[in-house]
C-alpha cells in the first residue's frame, strides 16, 4: 500500500494509486488517506442519491 501523500482511486484499474499513477481523467480525487480513496465509489454514489433527491424535490417545487 502506499505510505504517504494525497491518494487516488483510478476507475478502469479500481485501485488505490499515488500522484504517479493513471492520467486524472481516470481518476477520482485527490484524498489524504489511501482508506479514503478506497471508499471513491461509495461516495459518488451516495451524493448521486443526494442529487436525485434533490432534484426530484425541486422538481416537485417548481409544479407547486
Amino acid at each position: 500500500m502506499i505510505a504517504s501523500g494525497k491518494y487516488w482511486f483510478c476507475v478502469t484499474h479500481h485501485v488505490v494509486e499515488s500522484a504517479d499513477g493513471c492520467p486524472n481523467e481516470e481518476r477520482l480525487g485527490p484524498y489524504d488517506t489511501a482508506e479514503e480513496a478506497s471508499l471513491a465509489l461509495e461516495k459518488v454514489q451516495e451524493r448521486n442519491v443526494e442529487w436525485d433527491r434533490e432534484t426530484a424535490s425541486n422538481d416537485e417545487a417548481s409544479r407547486d
